[in-house]
């Protein structure tokens, strides 16, 4: 096995590609379920006789266990560390979707949803902590832009080739080909990784409120989260009722997202260097307001929403990859997937709050009201990263506590 010190000098090496590569999976598998949940949406309000607000429940289901959970997760991962952590959330995300696809009726598929939240709050702390180990600080903006780039190359997974594939085998069939793929990605994490250190006593009692910066980025990923998860729910189900898309269509949507957003956090991420990162995100969440007004304005006209689409993956996805950014700059040694993991629960408990009131509006149509919230919400999230911005924080002068 190679030792971290190994893997970081291979980075430039197909081995270091390779490992930025599982890194990637690994968040893609992470969160797969929403989008799949999201793209195949309009198909389970049809065959399972679930409501639009049902949907946006499952949402909240998920990130809300995943909220719950990411405080502990992190102190675990610090324990045990990140390839064991990387190799549980393939095998469980797999086993969500697997039930997923099985599920014959709502409280089925709920219980399925919460089955995946575990993954999803392993998985910022266990691949953050693996960068650190693995990659020198020189490339680690790079790299965490590429990894966090993963998400949204699972939405456009979930709303082209999965959405096409459901199409010809049907929804349950697409979800079971990602489960079974989730399950040869664990099978490839387990021969690549580096084996682990021995396990750490590491408290699993320490603080579970985040305090100073991290509190602060909490609060921002929290009120982002709650506009990225309802366009993620609901703009697929928007282009079908409103705009008069096909289920197909409409699910290239979410794939011209996840197109963005791969791009976005890449490029914000490599540019997120000490001294301007903190700027950031606050720039993005003001970017993340004009994409929600043109999701507005697509009810006028329609094409604008695929340029809405766009901007939403360019700007709001690309907030939280430049927050990761920021932890693993100010993180204190052996917190890093503590910290990731607070920050991640503030962004998961976001995600759980936006979609059942966003879906109270879509349950009566008044979707254009429901993306003036969520203009509202990137706002609160610029406001708040503004002001700690100008607080005039600094990554040499501070540490994450």
């Amino acid at each position: 096995m190679r030792t971290g010190r190994g893997v970081s000098a291979a980075l430039a090496s197909g081995a270091g590609r390779s490992l930025t590569a599982l890194l990637t999976c690994a968040m893609a598998f992470s969160m797969l379920q929403l989008f799949l949940l999201g793209a195949l949406g309009p198909r389970l309000v049809d065959e399972l006789g679930i409501s639009p607000a049902t949907l946006g429940l499952t949402t909240t289901i998920g990130f809300g266990t995943a909220a719950v959970l990411s405080p502990v997760g992190g102190r675990i991962v610090d324990r045990i560390g990140p390839r064991r952590s990387l190799v549980a959330l393939l095998l469980v995300s797999a086993s969500a979707l697997a039930l997923i696809g099985a599920a014959s009726g709502t409280g089925f598929l709920l219980a399925a949803v919460a089955l995946g939240g575990l993954p999803q709050a392993l998985a910022n702390p266990a691949t953050n902590k693996a960068i650190l180990a693995a990659v020198v600080p020189a490339r680690r903006g790079s790299v965490t832009g590429m990894k966090q780039s993963g998400v949204q190359l699972g939405a456009f997974v979930a709303g082209l080739p999965l959405a096409a594939l459901a199409s010809g085998v049907g929804w349950r069939g697409a979800v079971w080909t990602a489960s079974g793929t989730a399950l040869a990605v664990a099978a490839w994490a387990m021969g690549a990784l580096p084996a682990d250190p021995p396990a750490k006593e590491t408290s699993l009692r320490a603080s579970l409120v985040p305090r100073g910066t991290l509190a602060w980025l909490a609060g921002f990923s929290l009120l982002l989260g709650s506009g990225i998860a309802s366009v993620n729910t609901y703009l697929a189900l928007f282009g079908v009722q409103k705009l008069g898309m096909s289920a197909s269509t409409a699910g290239a949507l979410v794939a011209v997202l996840g197109v963005a957003g791969i791009a976005g956090r890449m490029g914000w991420s490599k540019a997120a260097r000490p001294g301007r990162a903190e700027w950031l995100p606050g720039w993005l969440a003001a970017g993340a307001v004009g994409s929600a007004l043109l999701l507005a304005g697509a009810l006028l006209a329609h094409p604008l929403v695929w340029a809405a689409a766009m901007a939403v993956g360019v700007f709001a996805v690309s907030g939280n990859a430049v927050s990761m950014v920021l932890v693993m700059q100010r993180a204190a040694p052996g917190r890093a997937g503590q910290d990731s993991a607070l920050v991640s629960a503030g962004f998961f408990a976001g995600f759980a709050m936006g979609p059942p009131v966003f879906g109270v509006l879509a349950e009566t149509g008044r979707y254009g009201l429901g993306w003036l919230l969520v203009a509202a919400e990137f706002s609160a999230a610029g406001a708040v990263a503004f002001v700690w911005a100008v607080r005039g924080n600094r990554p040499s002068k501070e540490v994450l506590t």
